[in-house]
Parts: structure tokens; C-alpha cells; sequence
């Protein structure tokens, strides 16, 4: 990954890959974290915005904000990336922390926050533990768009059952177990362990045997499939990938590895074709991955196509398709990784160009800034709309204007399926 830029920036137009694979350890127990749904209702709803492959949600800490915190299932525990709002909420913190994530690079600095008061709408708890980040090395506003102020994850998830529709955009927790309408789901056996979510699913690569693969059901990633480990104890490498391909950022720094496609996935009874895989080099993930034994992890592109609901107590997951199952697997069809940038977030700058690309070839570069697609102004855009188009369609024609060394210029880009 570029130094200058990407140490900053998580970018990249396909996922947040691995930016929540975390491996911390553990936090001090300061009082039981459960939440609860206020007064006596029997289920509240939450709505949630999605950007980016997240799932985000406003959240009031000790009555103020709100402030946006991406759900994460892929999060042991509260973790609060910008630091601004130790000074903001008069936050005290008691302990120092390293905390290791994935990357290539070192441990993180963090401070334990506790006695914190969070509501979600009607939902809330008392007496939370956070990590509260030194540096928000994430930079995930830069990511999405808005601002980003942390993540929420096993503590929201282990209070009660959680149903997650993407059609409506909502999120649903529930006071009881005994939930109607689910009967005709697909219920999938779940491993909590360490604070996350695990699931077993057969993925079959190169046309050979099918492979049982133990995955963390990861909300806070953007990918539809991460393997780590358990695909090539024969050495064999995927027939058509992009090498040395930017993966995302993790705790720790840049994941770097490569993307290719699994022919086949089965979870349960349903199954996935060509589904878009990266492979993390053993550089990124060696001796960083939990003390939990795992293959890889199942990201939001896959999950977004079914209504879901988590039940941590019962140990299942179930599974209904939505209106997105049949929809093909694709990644970025320009080449180019680019964030929100300025005092808005309303700009976007190129921050790399993948060798060999559409991109590449037109000369676009580092430092770039993307100005206007087919004539409409990208100030007027959100980044997953900038997304759902670079990704639409092979050999599709896109008239782009770009600041290009300070020159404004208008340039064709045809999009080139890469993987």
C-alpha cells in the first residue's frame, strides 16, 4: 500500500477487508454489558445506514450525540476510534492497552473507557466498556463518506436475538426467543467464540474437492470471502487473480495478498457461484489471527443478500434470500482505490491505481481527484454510488473528468473485468 496515503486512508472501491479482524486481548471486566430494549416492549427497531458494505448506526454516549458507530459482528468489543471524543463526553480512562490486528506493522496503542451510557434508539445499556483508539489509524470517514466514531459489536449481539433486514434497512432486537415467522429459515448451527460469531460452509476451488472451512461471520467486513488458511495445502494457485492486490487496512496496517474466485460455496443448502475471494498473504496474518482456530471470514457483500438473525444464547444463525441472492459477485471494474477527502468529504481523490488497469492505462495516477462521472458532479455523489458504478458492467464506457496535476481533463474509461 502507499505509504503517504493509505496509512491514512482505508480505500479501495471492494471492501473493508480485515479492518475488524481483530485480536485483542481482553478487556477488564468492570460490570455486566448487556443491552436491553426500553420499557416493556417486546421488540424495538433500529434503522441503520448502509455505506459501503456497513452497517451503521446512530448512538448516543452518556446523553451525547448522537454519533455513528459501524455494527460489527466481527468485533469482540466496543471500540471507539476517534479520540476527539475523549475530550468531548469528559471521558476518564483507567488502563493502557496494545491491541494487534491484522497488518503488517505494530501493535496499537488504546485506553480502556468504562461507566459509559449507550442508546440506540430504544435500546440501551449501562456500564460499558470501550477501547478508545490513541490514533484513529482506521480513518474510516474517509472510507464511508460521513463520519465514523467507532464500533459496536458482541456485547449488542449477546443481548438478545438480532434480526438484520438490508431491503428496509433495519435492525430488529428482540425480548424473547421464541420469535414468530422464522420457521421456514434456514437455521445455521453458530460458534460463539472469543466474542465472535463462527460458521462451517464448503467452498470448492479450481474445480477440485470441496473444502469444509471454519469462518467468522464478519459484519464489520466489506468482502464477500476471505481464506486464510485450508485452500492450497497442494501449493496450487487460483488460474486468474490480481496479485499483490491492496486488501484493505487493518489495526495493525495495510493486508496485502491477492483477490481471485472460488467456483463454488455452500452455506447450508444454498449455494454461491464464482463468488470473489481475497487471499491475505501469510505476512499480514501470521501469528495476528485470534487464539480461535479459523479458515477465513463470510463479509457483508455476501451476507447483504440475505435477511439474517442472530441468536448468540441459542447458538444459530437464520438465513432468508432477499431481493440481492441472485445478484453476481463483482469488484471494481476501473482500477482505481480513491476516499472522501476535504472539510465535507464531498471530494474524492484517487489514492492508487492498480497496475495494468483501465485506470492505469489512461494515465490516471496517485493524488489524482475525481471530479465528474458521465457529467454529473461526484460532490453530488455518495461513495457506494461511485462504487455501483465502476463496478456495472464490462466493457462499459465512462466519460470521467478528472484534476489531473492541477489540469482538469475530461478522459473515456471502459470498465475491465479484472478477476
Amino acid at each position: 500500500m502507499l505509504v503517504s496515503w493509505l496509512q491514512r486512508h482505508c480505500c479501495g472501491c471492494f471492501l473493508l477487508l480485515a479492518v475488524f479482524w481483530l485480536t485483542e486481548k481482553p478487556l477488564p471486566v468492570c460490570a455486566q454489558q448487556v443491552f436491553r430494549i426500553s420499557g416493556r416492549q417486546n421488540k424495538a427497531e433500529v434503522h441503520f445506514k448502509f455505506v459501503r458494505n456497513m452497517l451503521i448506526v446512530q448512538a448516543k454516549i452518556n446523553n451525547h450525540g448522537p454519533y455513528n458507530f459501524v455494527l460489527d459482528t466481527g468485533c469482540g468489543y466496543m471500540m471507539i476510534t476517534d479520540p476527539l471524543l475523549l475530550d468531548s463526553l469528559n471521558l476518564k480512562y483507567k488502563k493502557k492497552l496494545k491491541i494487534t490486528g491484522l497488518g503488517e506493522g505494530e501493535d496499537l496503542d488504546a485506553w480502556l473507557v468504562s461507566a459509559l451510557h449507550v442508546k440506540i434508539g430504544d435500546i440501551e445499556a449501562d456500564n460499558v466498556s470501550a477501547a478508545l483508539l490513541g490514533k484513529d489509524v482506521l480513518e474510516l470517514s474517509g472510507f464511508a463518506g460521513v463520519p465514523i466514531h467507532g464500533l459496536i459489536g458482541y456485547d449488542f449481539f449477546n443481548s438478545f436475538p438480532v434480526k438484520i433486514n438490508f431491503a428496509d434497512s433495519t435492525i430488529t432486537a428482540f425480548s424473547t426467543h421464541k420469535l414468530p415467522g422464522c420457521r421456514k429459515w434456514t437455521k445455521i448451527p453458530l460458534q460463539i467464540e472469543g466474542k465472535k460469531p463462527y460458521l462451517f460452509a464448503n467452498i470448492n476451488f479450481n474445480q477440485g474437492s470441496s473444502v469444509p472451512l471454519k469462518l467468522i461471520v464478519d459484519l464489520g467486513a466489506g468482502h464477500p470471502l476471505s481464506v486464510e488458511s485450508g485452500w492450497n495445502n497442494n501449493g496450487s494457485m487460483p488460474e486468474k487473480y490480481i496479485a499483490a492486490a491492496n486488501l484493505g487496512v487493518g489495526l495493525s496496517g495495510p493486508v496485502n495478498g491477492y483477490m481471485s474466485r472460488v467456483d463454488l460455496m455452500e452455506i447450508g443448502t444454498y449455494q454461491f457461484k464464482q463468488v470473489i475471494a481475497a487471499f491475505p498473504d501469510s505476512c499480514s496474518v501470521m501469528g495476528k489471527l485470534d487464539a480461535v482456530k479459523r479458515n477465513g471470514s463470510i463479509g457483508v457483500d455476501l451476507l447483504k443478500r440475505f435477511v439474517m438473525l442472530f441468536d448468540y444464547q441459542q447458538g444459530y444463525l437464520c438465513l432468508k434470500p432477499n431481493y440481492k441472492f441472485k445478484e453476481p459477485f463483482e469488484h471494481d471494474m476501473s482500477g482505481m482505490e480513491y476516499c472522501s477527502a476535504g472539510a465535507g468529504l464531498n471530494r474524492i481523490i484517487v489514492c492508487r491505481v492498480e497496475p495494468g488497469s483501465a485506470a492505469d492505462l489512461l494515465g490516471i495516477e496517485k493524488d489524482d481527484e475525481l471530479l465528474a462521472i458521465n457529467f454529473k458532479e461526484v460532490s453530488h455523489m455518495s461513495l457506494q454510488e461511485v462504487d455501483d458504478i465502476l463496478r456495472s458492467k464490462n466493457e462499459r464506457t465512462l466519460l470521467l473528468e478528472v484534476l489531473h496535476h492541477n489540469i482538469q481533463a475530461k478522459v473515456l474509461l471502459t470498465l475491465k473485468r479484472r478477476i
